[in-house]
């Protein structure tokens, strides 16, 4: 009989928005699976938001990775089993969990790799912050362990994406005209080939739907919260 063997630690915050999702959706996961009237077995420790994103701007990863590693060891503590960043973006500064803690650490990219490669696919497109889009931390994992090719779009469209998830995504708001800037990037990229895109900023799906493209997406919070519970069911 299937059973939860371990307690998921979630670090969330980053921003709350998708935090909550993360939560409904490791919960609603467990219930499909056990069944009757369990629910999941989960721990959160939710930082300000604002702090970190300070530290973003002044690109203190080290900060944010004692912050994070903080975080982490509370769960650790407290009795997690594994450990969640409900981020992408964050996942910069994640060896600082790695080198802090010693419960398993399931990183997002790759919980992301082994869903792109069961759909056989190759050439992705990856939307998220610029520091996601433009730095290796993120794009490395995709390339390296699962063979994808990986394209961003150009700086102009970088940078819209960037400053909608900061100006608007992060505080909670998500509008028509910024979900069509969105989707026409996306289209655009459609022409060279793309055959799914990667919504690596957790509040990117709330804005757009795979049913608002012609072309897979990859739902990053969705696809990391399930990876959690099939670790933790046995």
């Amino acid at each position: 009989m299937k059973q939860q063997t371990q307690t998921i630690g979630l670090i969330g915050g980053m921003g709350w928005e998708s935090s909550k999702l993360y939560y409904e959706r490791i919960n609603t996961r467990v219930n499909e699976v056990l069944g009757g009237s369990h629910s999941a077995k989960i721990l959160m420790v939710s930082v300000d938001f604002a702090e970190i994103e300070q530290l973003t701007i002044s690109n203190n990863w080290n900060a944010i990775g004692d912050i994070i590693a903080k975080s982490a060891k509370q769960l650790e503590k407290a009795g997690a089993g594994i450990v969640l960043l409900c981020t992408n973006l964050i996942h910069i500064a994640s060896e600082a969990i790695v080198q802090n803690t010693k419960i398993k650490f399931l990183h997002i990219a790759n919980a992301t790799g082994e869903a792109i490669q069961r759909r056989n696919l190759k050439k992705i497109l990856l939307l998220g912050t610029k520091y996601t889009m433009e730095k290796d931390f993120y794009t490395k994992i995709l390339t390296e362990n699962y063979g994808l090719e990986i394209i961003t779009p150009n700086e102009h469209h970088r940078n819209t994406i960037h400053t909608i998830i900061y100006t608007e995504l992060l505080k909670g708001v998500f509008t028509e005209a910024s979900k069509q800037i969105i989707k026409k990037i996306i289209e655009n990229e459609q022409v060279n080939g793309v055959e799914g895109v990667i919504l690596g900023c957790t509040e990117l799906p709330i804005l757009i739907k795979e049913s608002d493209l012609s072309i897979p997406t990859f739902d990053t919070g969705a696809i990391h919260a399930d990876k959690a519970v099939d670790e933790v069911i046995n």
